[in-house]
């Protein structure tokens, strides 16, 4: 089928000035797509042409109009004072919002054309009118969705965990203790409970957008970092903490840091208070305060090259399994599926 595309932000590795994390994962799913026999159109500017200089080889479409499409897929966007909100053409807009307006007017209300959102930030409303307007399916990375809505995690490329070697992994030499590649965006709790109190006691760095620091002088910020920079962080720490929302947390929603940081042989320490948190890491990895942090990593420290350092590795790997691509394009494809071609009952109850 034919699917129209909106996302805001980058295929490629973009430029460094931008929080978007969905690089990590939107191209191997896209990619996927399209080998399935899927034809793409993005909805949304070029970013990766227009601030990067980055042609992608011209190997997707971009179309700025009203193609004709056979669903339209949605990567949500939600109002930010200040930046989307603003008229067009202010200083610091962006149309991200107004072209998802544009979209939703044009197919799911006038044309009625199938839709879904990927909610993948959490921000569109349990009240949202979107959630049972017909032929339409509202998707989230979580293991417990809202009720109503479907799970797509956030996938990672079967290859890669294919040629992900536990043993070689830990045998690599890693001279930072503790590492983080992150934005600060509702992470205070976490950081400030688990991250910090480690930070005073071990080498570490933390790569991305962090404004409101002068609580933690001790903690070595690096501010943000290229894309591609972020393998380089992790492939040189022996750990990392899973520092999520209270909205993500809530609903056992992992992002994409946790495959990052596995991929490159970085153990991956998680909060307590994440909902199903043994189903993210093995209960080694599982912490509850910073003290607890603090004895894990003198203890990786103690193991690392050996091969209790690579099974815990091998651990974490089987843990990531979950999200892997052709999982959640099988599962995407099933929904696509649906909307498109509803059963009858599922057009009655529409």
């Amino acid at each position: 089928m034919k699917i129209g595309y909106s996302f805001w932000g980058f295929l490629g590795n973009g430029i460094t000035d931008t929080p978007d994390g969905g690089r990590s994962h939107r191209r191997p799913l896209i990619d996927a797509l399209l080998d399935r026999g899927h034809e793409i159109v993005f909805l949304q500017a070029d970013r990766d042409l227009l601030e990067a200089g980055d042609d992608l080889g011209s190997a997707y479409t971009f179309d700025s109009g009203r193609p004709d499409i056979d669903v339209l897929f949605l990567e949500w966007r939600w109002a930010i004072n200040g930046r989307n909100t603003t008229p067009c053409g202010a200083e610091g807009h962006t149309c991200d919002l107004h072209r998802q307006a544009e979209l939703i007017t044009r197919y799911t209300v006038g044309r009625r054309t199938p839709t879904v959102i990927w909610d993948k930030d959490r921000k569109l409303r349990p009240e949202s009118l979107w959630r049972r307007s017909p032929r339409t399916a509202v998707c989230e990375a979580a293991l417990e969705p809202t009720p109503g809505a479907h799970r797509l995690l956030f996938p990672v490329d079967d290859r890669l965990l294919a040629k992900a070697d536990a043993v070689a992994l830990a045998a690599r030499p890693r001279d930072v203790a503790l590492g983080y590649v992150g934005n600060q965006y509702d992470r205070d709790k976490h950081f400030d409970r688990f991250f910090a109190p480690a930070a005073a006691c071990f080498d570490h760095v933390v790569g991305g957008k962090w404004t409101k620091t002068s609580r933690w002088p001790h903690v070595r910020f690096l501010g943000r970092i290229p894309f591609e920079a972020a393998h380089g962080v992790y492939g040189r720490s022996l750990a990392t903490v899973l520092m999520l929302p209270e909205r993500y947390a809530a609903v056992g929603q992992m992002t994409q840091r946790i495959f990052e940081a596995v991929l490159a042989g970085c153990l991956p320490l998680a909060p307590a208070d994440i909902h199903h948190v043994d189903r993210f890491v093995p209960p080694e990895l599982i912490v509850h305060s910073g003290q607890e942090v603090i004895e894990r990593l003198s203890y990786l420290r103690q193991i690392a090259g050996s091969q209790q350092h690579a099974n815990l590795i091998a651990a974490c790997l089987d843990r990531i399994d979950p999200f892997r691509l052709s999982r959640q394009v099988d599962a995407l494809e099933a929904l696509l599926e649906t909307v498109v071609h509803p059963t009858a009952d599922e057009r009655g109850a529409a």
